[in-house]
């Protein structure tokens, strides 16, 4: 198997709800109005939104409706763009669960929770690279 990460489908209670979230973000989706399920490029992957029941059904795994232990991340050039992020997020309807600020590890981080809640850190750390096309490497 190939170290990589190709999509990741977050089980949403309301898709357009959901879909309406993340386009406020400004991403953006080739999906049709009334579509299943809503794909969007994230880079050099996809991020998938999808009824939460059917997720779990296809994914064969029961849906105790708690939190399922994964936390995404969307890393940025300096602090002060986690802070816009952050707020960009709360104009859109997150709840934010920890505002931007220093971390242990030496950068600046915050998290915000979308609708489904699913949490997102966004995160600055000086010690890898991200690069223009905004993909991200380990090591500065």
């Amino acid at each position: 198997m190939d170290q990589r990460l190709s999509l990741v489908t977050l089980g949403v209670a309301d898709l357009e709800r959901a879909r309406t979230f993340y386009e406020a973000l400004g991403w953006r989706t080739r999906a049709e109005p009334g579509d299943d399920v809503v794909f969007f490029q994230a880079g050099g992957m996809v991020l998938a939104l999808w009824d939460r029941a059917k997720l779990a059904d296809d994914s064969a795994v029961p849906d105790n409706g708690g939190w399922g232990g994964v936390t995404l991340a969307h890393n940025v050039r300096s602090p002060r763009e986690v802070d816009q992020v952050l707020d960009a997020a709360r104009t859109a309807g997150a709840e934010i669960g920890r505002e931007g600020g220093e971390t242990f590890w030496g950068g600046y981080s915050g998290v915000f929770i979308d609708p489904d809640g699913h949490p997102w850190e966004v995160a600055h750390n000086p010690h890898w690279t991200l690069h223009d096309d905004g993909s991200i490497s380990l090591g500065a």
